[in-house]
């Protein structure tokens, strides 16, 4: 296992084993690459590859304006550094964002995609309640703790407090100012990308009571993009991939064994 800082300044977790596609994970807005800890666990025998997204953890944002093509290139930027030439790529949230728009982009050097809790066409409704929600962590200049009730389940922080208090830390230690930037993105996303330029083979994932990224948003990503699938979470909600790992893990593992 290896950590590092490529040449552009992204901070990386790289685990590389031979003859092994690696498989890289991007997280979500506010967080790190250390919200993965439980799939790298489980995937320690595969090369696996997960990192800092600009303006998160241990990687700088040295731009006033960004969009979601710099965080593909950011990404190409790092497995190019590597000498990757595939990838089996999951993205969580604004990760999965980020993923679609890599997919567009550079579908030639995917070997399957994974979107863990992504959003498409927010109602109006929903579209308000983001808004407000940036709108507050843009006067206060903080992280609402609250976010960690609409990721986990009550009964999950009750039995996990060390979770609590690690991405409670993780959330108090963002630069707000690079937040905001990305969080902007997150809340203004629109949906315009070109779904038929993503031709690999698809896994859409979500949580059974994910209120951000519905069980609905994942059904119309599965109809809309081809050769994809669809997969819900039973009991999970945003942060799945932590507390219902066995279930993400296995889905994950499945879908990748078949697509190798």
């Amino acid at each position: 296992m290896t950590t590092g800082i490529a040449a552009s300044g992204t901070f990386y977790f790289y685990n590389k084993k031979e003859q092994s596609i690696p498989i890289v994970f991007i997280h979500g807005v506010g967080l790190t690459y250390e919200i993965w800890q439980p799939q790298l666990d489980f995937f320690k025998d595969r090369s696996t590859l997960s990192y800092d997204i600009l303006g998160h953890g241990k990687t700088p944002l040295n731009k006033q304006d960004i969009s979601f093509d710099d965080f593909s290139d950011q990404l190409i930027n790092l497995i190019d550094e590597l000498k990757i030439d595939k990838i089996h790529l999951i993205g969580f949230s604004i990760g999965s964002l980020i993923a679609r728009n890599f997919a567009e982009k550079f579908n030639d050097r995917l070997q399957s995609l994974t979107l863990l809790g992504s959003v498409y066409k927010r109602s109006e409704q929903q579209q308000k309640i983001v808004n407000e929600r940036f709108n507050q962590a843009k006067q206060e200049l903080k992280l609402s703790k609250q976010a960690l009730k609409r990721w986990f389940t009550d009964k999950y922080l009750e039995n996990n407090p060390n979770t609590y208090e690690k991405i409670s830390s993780i959330l108090s230690s963002n630069n707000m100012s690079n937040f905001l930037k990305v969080y902007a993105l997150f809340v203004n996303h629109k949906n315009d990308e070109d779904f038929e330029k993503i031709k690999i083979n698809t896994l859409v994932m979500t949580g059974e009571n994910d209120i951000g990224s519905t069980i609905e948003m994942s059904q119309e990503l599965n109809k809309i993009i081809i050769n994809s699938e669809l997969k819900i979470i039973k009991d999970g909600k945003h942060l799945c991939g932590i507390e219902c790992a066995d279930d993400v893990n296995l889905a994950i593992k499945k879908f990748i064994d078949k697509n190798e």
